[in-house]
């Protein structure tokens, strides 16, 4: 069944509506970064670029770096932003885009986040590098998707629950594994790894005050004390529940890594948390391309 025009929005020249690129410009390994002004900071380690674009907040740089072609992707900030871009560039590797019929043979995508991120724990310093094993939405996003209970750990998900004793007034939290052949990849000595949480904004959702009140005040004291079978909550930021849940669900990889630029527990933040980022994106760069 083809999809409508409504539904599978494309521009003028055929390429997808926000994301702005056509499925030729898509590498099977896509890095994507929040902050548009992050993407050239990873492309420019790149051998040669063969092809950019942009609309509003999404840049695409596309190119090879060691003879492996790689595709960088600004999202912005905020699951509502990957619901988005992940579903587009799904759309591009596995919906034929002039019929809108979808594709036969299943394209598979390997997604690396590269992002920034504070820490939930005070052993992880500032500086370090943190995978997510799992993503832990506190956003609500996948619960708006058939389907999306398969991807989920529930067991883990009730432990959260009734450990922080969770609000009913809030979307339930889902928990989901990250991608286990990007772990082996990208782990190593110089990494942390934990669940990653994902809030659905930057203030009261992370326990932030300024002059409105977070709802409860010590959110950050509760994921912190909370402990799954050894499996501690490391860091916090507002994308990678979603990566994990739509990549799982639509059959693609996914791994995020996170510099930790603030740690929430000690109050502290990086002295340069650009050398923080730059330091990860070659990192994981080598451990893609190598």
């Amino acid at each position: 069944m083809s999809k409508a025009a409504s539904e599978l929005v494309l521009n003028a020249d055929g390429s997808i509506y926000h994301c702005n690129i056509k499925p030729e410009h898509l590498a099977d390994t896509v890095i994507t970064v929040g902050d548009p002004n992050r993407v050239e900071k990873v492309s420019r380690h790149f051998d040669s670029i063969e092809h950019k674009a942009s609309k509003r907040e999404i840049v695409t740089h596309t190119g090879t770096l060691n003879g492996k072609r790689l595709t960088v992707i600004s999202t912005g900030m905020g699951t509502d932003n990957i619901d988005i871009v992940f579903s587009e560039l799904d759309a591009l590797a596995n919906i034929n885009l002039e019929t809108g019929e979808i594709k036969k043979d299943f394209r598979k995508l390997s997604f690396v986040r590269l992002g920034t991120s504070g820490a939930l724990q005070a052993d992880i310093p500032v500086d370090s590098f943190v995978i997510g094993s799992h993503g832990l939405g506190l956003d609500g996003l996948l619960h708006y998707y058939v389907g999306s209970e398969a991807v989920m750990n529930k067991e883990i998900e009730d432990a959260f629950i009734q450990h922080v004793e969770w609000s009913v007034n809030k979307s339930r939290p889902y928990l989901v594994k990250g991608s286990e052949s990007l772990l082996n990849t990208l782990a190593s000595e110089k990494t942390i790894e934990g669940i990653t949480a994902t809030a659905c904004g930057f203030y009261g959702p992370q326990g932030r005050f300024l002059r409105l009140q977070p709802n409860p005040a010590d959110i950050n004291e509760r994921l912190t004390s909370f402990n799954y079978d050894g499996l501690r909550i490391s860091n916090f930021e507002m994308e990678t529940s979603a990566i994990y849940g739509l990549a799982a669900m639509m059959g693609h990889e996914a791994l995020s890594v996170n510099a930790i630029v603030a740690n929430r527990i000690l109050g502290e933040f990086s002295a340069d948390s650009y050398k923080a980022v730059d330091a990860m994106i070659e990192y994981s760069l080598e451990k893609l391309t190598k």
